[in-house]
C-alpha cells in the first residue's frame, strides 16, 4: 500500500492516466498480461483509434438543465450505460481482486460481469456486496464443471450468463509467451479440476486453455446451456450480421459485440466498427452491448448512437484496481459517467433515449456523402 502516495502525486484527470499508474504499480509480467493483445496488436490499437474517426453532430438550444444518464439492461436499472466487463485473474492487479471490483460496481450502481476465470470464488463475490452480477462462462471439455459453476452462480443470485464464444483456442499472445506467464490458482475449480499446468516453452495460460477449453462448442450447445440454467443467456464475441442472425435463431437474450479485447484473432475489426451491422441484424429484438476500446465518455455516447444499449469496460477497470483498489475502480466508472453526462449535455440529449444515429457521423457516412 505504500506505493499509493508515490503513484498519486498528481491525481488522474482521465481514464488513460490510470494505465500509467497501473504500469508502475504492477510487476511487468502482470501488467503485460492485462495490457497486451494478440500477435501484432493491430486490433488492440484499432479498438481505441476507431472511436476517434467518429465525429459528433450536436443539437443546440435544447434544455439540458437536467441530465439523466440512467438506463435499464435486462430489466435492471443502472446509473449509466457503463458496465464492468469480465476480466480474469484480478488478484494479479490487487490483493482484493474481484471482491473490490464488485464493491465498486455496487457503489456505482452498475452491473459487473464476473469472469469464469476469476481469482475469487462465486460465493466470495456474491457475499461481498449487493451489486447486480452476471457470470461470464467458458465451456470446458468437462461440461459437468462448467455446469456446476453456472448452477452455483444461479444459487448465489447471479442474474445472467454471458457465454464467451470466440475462444475455441487461446489467441497467440506473444508477450505472455515471452514472459512465460503463469496462472495463479483458480479457486472456483478447487476439487473439480487442476489448473496447475507446467509449460517450459511459453505461457502457462496458453497450455491451460488448450487443456480445458472445449473447441467443439457450437450453436447447438446453446440448447445444452439453456437446459442447465433458467438464467438469461447473452453471447459475447459476435462481430458479424450473420452470427447475430444465428444468435437470434437460437434464442439468446442479448448480444455483446466483442473481439475479446483484441486478445484472440488479430486483424478483426474494432468492435465500434462492427457494431452497426450487428445492431441492424438484431433489429431491436434483444439488447446489443459493446465491449472493447472504451476509454472516455465520448466513446460511450458514440456506441449508444450507433445502437448499443450499454458498453462494457475492461482494461480501465483493471488499471484503476491496480492503482487504487476499490476506490480506483469507482474513480474510473465515475469518471466515464461524468464525461458521458457532459457529452450528452453538449450534444443536446437530456436522456439516454434521446441519443440517436443522427448525433454521429462515421467514416462510412462521409464516404457515402462523396458518392
Amino acid at each position: 500500500m505504500s506505493m499509493f502516495p508515490v503513484l498519486m502525486a498528481s491525481e488522474p484527470v482521465n481514464v488513460n492516466e490510470f494505465q500509467e499508474l497501473a504500469r508502475r504499480a504492477l510487476p511487468k509480467m502482470y501488467y503485460d498480461f492485462f495490457a497486451a493483445g494478440a500477435e501484432d496488436q493491430h486490433t488492440l490499437r484499432e479498438n481505441v483509434e476507431a472511436f476517434s474517426r467518429i465525429t459528433f453532430q450536436p443539437r443546440i438550444l435544447v434544455d439540458v438543465s437536467k441530465i439523466d444518464t440512467s438506463t435499464t439492461i435486462l430489466g435492471y436499472k443502472i446509473s449509466s450505460p457503463i458496465m464492468i466487463a469480465p476480466t480474469s485473474l484480478q488478484k494479479l492487479a490487487h490483493p482484493e481482486g474481484e471482491i473490490a471490483t464488485a464493491r465498486a460496481a455496487a457503489a456505482c450502481n452498475t452491473i459487473m460481469v464476473v469472469s469464469f476465470m476469476a481469482t475469487c470464488t462465486v460465493e466470495e463475490v456474491a457475499s461481498s456486496c449487493d451489486a447486480v452480477r452476471f457470470l461470464q462462462l467458458y465451456v470446458f471439455k468437462r461440461r459437468d464443471i462448467s455446469a456446476q459453476v453456472v448452477q452455483k452462480a444461479e444459487r448465489y443470485g447471479f442474474k445472467a450468463i454471458v457465454l464467451t464464444v470466440d475462444t475455441p483456442r487461446l489467441g497467440r499472445r506473444e508477450i505472455d509467451i515471452k514472459n512465460k506467464m503463469v496462472s495463479p490458482k483458480l479457486k472456483n475449480f478447487e476439487g473439480l479440476l487442476s489448473t496447475e499446468i507446467s509449460n517450459d516453452k511459453g505461457s502457462n495460460l496458453e497450455a491451460l486453455a488448450s487443456e480445458i477449453y472445449d473447441p467443439s462448442l457450437s450453436w447447438k450447445d446453446i440448447e445444452w446451456l439453456k437446459s442447465i440454467t433458467k438464467l438469461p443467456i447473452l453471447i459475447k464475441g459476435v462481430l458479424t450480421c450473420e452470427d447475430a442472425i444465428k444468435a437470434m435463431e437460437v434464442g439468446v437474450s442479448g448480444i455483446i459485440v466483442s473481439n475479446h479485447g483484441a486478445r484472440q484473432l488479430d486483424y478483426v475489426p474494432a468492435t465500434i466498427s462492427a457494431l452497426e451491422e450487428v445492431v441492424q441484424a438484431v433489429g431491436g429484438r434483444v439488447p446489443v452491448l459493446l465491449d472493447g476500446g472504451v476509454r472516455c465518455g465520448t466513446d460511450v455516447f458514440k456506441a449508444l448512437a450507433l445502437g448499443a444499449q450499454a458498453v462494457l469496460v475492461g482494461r480501465p477497470v483493471v488499471y484503476g484496481l491496480a492503482a487504487m483498489g476499490e476506490q480506483g475502480v469507482r474513480r474510473v466508472i465515475e469518471m466515464l459517467k461524468d464525461e458521458f453526462e457532459i457529452t450528452m449535455a453538449l450534444s443536446g440529449c437530456p436522456r439516454v433515449k434521446d441519443i440517436s444515429r443522427s448525433h454521429v457521423r462515421t467514416e462510412r457516412d462521409r464516404l457515402r456523402s462523396m458518392l
